[in-house]
Parts: C-alpha cells; structure tokens; sequence
C-alpha cells in the first residue's frame, strides 16, 4: 500500500500538533504503524489522501450510523450554513431536535444541548452533586465519560490503550470522590454502597460497555443498580454517547427497560457534527442555569448546523429498520468469527444493534480484567493485514466496531474474503 502522502502529512502534523493528532487513539501507536490520513468519505466508504479506498468500520467513532455524507444529511447543513453557522441565541432548529430527544428516551423530560460528550458527562455530573448535596461518584474500571478530571480514573480504551498509570495533571483531591467497581460486577457495586450510600452523588455507567471494547450487561444488572441507586438516594446516570439511538431508536435505556435519573448523550444526535448533550427527569434539570442554581454555559452550545444534520439523522433513524440491520451484522460477525477460529485463534466477540468488538482470547468477557486478558499482539497482526487489505478497523484492541445502515452485503463478504487471507 502507498502510504506516501499520509506519511508526509503525519510528520508535519508531528511538529504543529501534539503527537501528530488531535485525540490520542488515532495516533494508531500501539499497533505499530503511522495513521492514515482521510481526504473523503460517502456511506460505508473512507478515503484516504493517498487514494486508497477502505470500508470503514470505524464510522467517526459512532456518529455516522447513516454512513458518510448522507444526502439529507449534508442537505440539512448546507442549508443551515447558508444562514450563518453560529448566533449566540436560542434557534427553533434547538427547540425541535431537542423535543424529538426527550420523545424517544424515556429517561429525558428535557434536555441541555452542549458541545461534546465531556462537558456532558461534566455537566450531569456537577448537576448530580447539587441535587443529592454529596461528593462522591461511582464509576467502571475501565469505564470512560469524557476527559474530565473526577472521570480520568481507571478511564477506558484510550488510557488502555497507551497503558498510562493514573492521570498526570489531575490533582489526588480531584480524584479521591471517584469510587471504582467493576462492569457487570452487581455485589462490588452493593460493598460500595454499603460502606460509602449517604455520600454518594451518582453511579455513572454506560449501560452497554463501550469503551474497553463492547462489553454487554448481564441479565439483572442494570436493574440492579437502578434498585441501589434509589435505595441509596443516588442518581442513576446512563452514558448513552455511544449507545444513545444505536442500539434502540430508544437507547439502552429503551431496549433494557431500565430507567436512569440522568443521561448523556453525544455522537449520533448531531450527525456527525460536534455535539453533546445531557437530560432527565425535569426536577432535576430545572436546577440548570438560569432555570435554576447549578451553573453551566457554552458560546456554541445548540449550533445550528449540528443541530439540523442531528434532527433529519434521528427524523430517519425515528422509521429506520434496526431490527434488520442488526440481524445482518450478527449474521456477519458470526461469520467473521467462524473464519477466524477456522485459522486455530481463540476469539470471543460481543455484539449489539450495530457494534461489536472482537478479543483474542478463549475466556468469556464481562468486565476490563477479562478484555485486559486478550491478545494485543494477535489484533495488531488482525489489524495490520486487514487495514493493507482495505479494511479501515479501530487501531486498538480496546475498542469497538461500528456498522452503519449504508454497509451493503458486498461490504460484508469482501471483509470476510479478507479475513479469509489472513495468516498468523
């Protein structure tokens, strides 16, 4: 593969930009090579500058559930920039989308547009803290909401990937609130409880693991804490950046019947377009400024760009077909799986709606220690010949595979072709 044009632009970016790239995993360092530079993309295909056509299956990450530059989509933007692309001032565009939010997630009786899935997670955080009058919060090991400091404790994929001990520049008295509980682990999360209930503000989770790879709640343990969270006092937060309109139309909290006090959001909710956001139940939310005492802000908070691409992605999403799409990607990873083992691998796979990771490894996965018992060394080798192959895959074994309703069974059975070809 002729890589020379992202090579060059990869050293430039070196000498301008912290690591070359402007968020860590894309720096493709833990498995060993240079990034590839993007120049396009349409639907379930990316472009390289170098010319090289892939099929993506990292859809930015998330946002892209309707592939690349879908025509509505784009129409949406263009014509809201032809407006102007930002006011400082309340739009209707902000009104409906977030109307069409609180309508499809049950948790949500309103809604706060922000600018990022961080200063969302920030945000509910700070707002959970107020309401309850207590410090502490709970999160995952291996969990992650965002970059900000009380969060940046036993983060996920991106400190996982980089094996960065603890969390330079964030000071012990940030951190010393965060209490850590393993995924999918119902009894730790009751210890902590029972040591630690009157002083804790909130349980952060993502209700489906997204940021250790995919790792999938077992049966009761959402359930379960939500049952703690009111015995207890504390407010229930579902992470729903990466799950929210992916898994159901109606989040993780819709498909798992589970109910959190907050959630946040990001990714699929400006389509493609910087975005975030956080909701709940109103008693809470009216507690936001200038409703109420808890204070937070943004200059571009409510963009009227991202919100147009986000109202036409989820006014699609609102009649999409997620239950076939999803039966078409379970059909596909079996596949994916079969041709692996068929190559003497040990390989387990998670997999919901359109996500899934696969772990090299012949034990089951239900929290960060059992993916921390995967191979890396065998998905670096994964990850290389199938990215020389036309495969654009997430350059760490800590994250997870997105599918869009654009991928076509052509896109599925060249991937598996490759797969075919691979040698260990």
């Amino acid at each position: 593969m002729n890589i020379e044009k992202s090579k060059e632009l990869f050293a430039s970016a070196c000498k301008v930009i912290p690591g070359g790239v402007n968020s860590p995993v894309r720096a493709c360092r833990n498995v060993h090579c240079d990034p590839l530079f993007i120049e396009s993309a349409k639907g379930s295909h990316i472009k390289t500058v170098d010319g090289k056509d892939f099929i993506d299956f990292i859809g930015s990450w998330g946002p892209m559930l309707l592939g690349h530059a879908h025509p509505d989509v784009d129409k949406a933007i263009c014509d809201a920039a032809k407006k102007g692309t930002s006011y400082g001032a309340p739009t209707e565009i902000e009104v409906l989308l977030a109307e069409k939010v609180c309508k499809a997630l049950p948790s949500c009786d309103m809604v706060r547009m922000v600018n990022s899935g961080t200063e969302a997670t920030m945000s509910a955080l700070r707002l959970a803290r107020a309401v309850t009058g207590r410090n502490k919060l709970v999160k995952i090991i291996g969990g992650y909401h965002g970059h900000g400091d009380a969060f940046l404790a036993s983060a996920g994929s991106g400190l996982a990937t980089f094996s960065i001990p603890g969390t330079p520049g964030v000071p012990e008295s940030t951190v010393q609130d965060t209490l850590l509980v393993p995924y999918n682990d119902l009894d730790a999360a009751k210890v902590i409880f029972e040591k630690y209930g009157n002083e804790i503000a909130a349980f952060f989770v993502e209700p489906c693991a997204g940021n250790m790879g995919l790792v999938l709640p077992l049966s009761g343990y959402l359930q379960g804490l939500r049952d703690l969270c009111t015995k207890y006092g504390a407010l229930l937060v579902f992470d729903e950046v990466i799950t929210g309109f992916r898994v159901s139309y109606n989040g993780a909290q819709g498909r798992f019947g589970v109910t959190p006090d907050l959630t946040t959001m990001g990714k699929i909710i400006g389509g493609g377009l910087p975005v975030g956001a956080y909701g709940g139940k109103a008693e809470y939310m009216q507690r936001i400024a200038p409703a109420g005492d808890v204070y937070q802000a943004g200059t571009l908070s409510g963009n009227p760009l991202a919100m147009a691409a986000g109202l036409v992605t989820l006014n699609i999403l609102e009649k999409a077909d997620y239950a076939g799409l999803e039966q078409r990607v379970l059909s596909f990873v079996k596949e994916l799986v079969a041709v692996l083992q068929g190559k003497g691998l040990d390989v387990q796979y998670q997999h919901i709606a359109s996500m899934f990771t696969l772990f090299f490894t012949d034990k089951p996965v239900h929290n960060f220690a059992d993916v921390q018992n995967a191979s890396t060394e065998i998905f670096e080798s994964y990850y290389k010949q199938m990215r020389e192959m036309g495969i654009f895959l997430s350059p760490s074994a800590f994250e997870t595979a997105m599918v869009s309703f654009a991928h076509t069974d052509d896109d599925f059975n060249y991937t598996l072709d490759c797969a075919k070809k691979l040698k260990f």
